[in-house]
């Protein structure tokens, strides 16, 4: 499959799911329906029709995909789609605010525009309507399907506390780091490739493989996510130079090279001391030069290559959960193109 077949499968995605999730935001009381909107891309900051970037689509498609490997039609995946959805946009709202992140998708984030208590509130109203509609959805799976989405939900919440938990740490081991993206990433994904199925009537065993190739699959974006959080362009990722090292982070390309031995690894982890005891109007003023210099050391200690390995490690890991799945061969491919996607990705 080429990468316009995977652009086409995650257009289906945002094309089968974008309807229904428009029509769960607009059962939000105003002004919250509007500040939904901005969010997802659909207006602007004035409240006239946009074409924003609306986000990757990867939990969409991984759901739409999920029920086609139960031999169930890629709609029945739909109300699982756009709950997982509006789950990860609840995420993204109230993680934006806890980090401060002026800037998401090339624009200006919710708090910045709408203020701090609007974030929050549809923040909560998000993740309140995704139950309702997965509910909705009736059938015998539609409750099996709730609950997986309430046990990702909440190792989501526990990662990010694991994620702020561990900024003024000054060491944080790659196995906790592991932890907390499996908790925080992991997990919505890993609902994501498996809520489909159970809609399409998949038993346990189908469902719980799915949702393994999903967690690892969650394992390689997350570790991709963090090479372009230190490395990544601007221009494609729509977040600042160096945003993780600004926020102090403990990703896994900083835990690794922490955890590296070499002149370089205590380099970095003599300045990571210091940072950890500065107050965050001190760590603001730090310059360009400063944040590269970290960088830099992140590099020469291994960090950028170990993470960049982790990555492939856990696609490959993810690809060996599909085995033994009886799917149709067409679904199967499409599964592995999409793992594919997430670790050569560049935003």
């Amino acid at each position: 499959m080429s990468q316009t077949a995977v652009n086409a499968l995650l257009e289906r995605g945002r094309t089968l799911t974008t309807p229904a999730l428009r029509a769960a935001v607009d059962r939000l009381a105003p002004p919250m329906n509007t500040v939904a909107a901005y969010h997802f891309g659909w207006i602007d900051a004035h409240g006239r029709e946009s074409e924003s970037d609306g986000g990757k689509a990867v939990r969409p498609a991984l759901a739409l995909l999920s029920a086609e490997a139960a031999g169930a039609a890629p709609d029945t995946g739909v109300p699982g789609a756009v709950a997982v959805e509006l789950v990860h946009n609840f995420s993204l709202l109230h993680d934006d605010l806890m980090d401060g992140d002026e800037q998401r998708r090339h624009r200006d984030t919710v708090w910045k525009v709408h203020g701090p208590a609007q974030a929050i509130l549809v923040g909560d109203a998000l993740f309140a309507i995704s139950h309702e509609v997965l509910l909705e959805a009736g059938g015998p799976g539609a409750a099996r399907a709730a609950r997986r989405l309430a046990v990702a939900s909440r190792k989501l919440i526990d990662g990010q506390a694991q994620d702020i938990s561990f900024e003024h740490r000054e060491f944080v081991s790659v196995e906790e780091c592991l932890e907390m993206e499996g908790n925080k990433t992991g997990a919505l994904l890993a609902c994501a490739a498996s809520i489909g199925a159970v809609l399409g009537g998949a038993d346990d065993d189908a469902a719980d493989a799915l949702e393994t190739y999903g967690h690892h699959l969650g394992l390689a974006f997350q570790a991709v996510d963090d090479l372009l959080g230190i490395w990544g362009d601007p221009a494609a990722t729509g977040k600042q130079t160096w945003s993780d090292l600004r926020q102090r982070k403990k990703s896994l390309p900083v835990a690794a090279a922490v955890a590296a031995s070499g002149g370089a690894a205590r380099r970095l982890t003599a300045l990571l001391t210091a940072d950890a005891k500065k107050s965050q109007e001190e760590f603001a003023d730090f310059d360009e030069a400063e944040f590269a210099a970290r960088a830099a050391l992140i590099e020469e200690a291994g960090g950028r290559q170990w993470t960049a390995d982790e990555a492939r490690r856990q696609h490959d890991t993810a690809l060996r959960a599909l085995d033994g799945l009886d799917m149709p061969a067409r679904v199967r491919e499409q599964l592995v193109e999409l793992a594919d996607f997430i670790v050569i990705r560049e935003k």
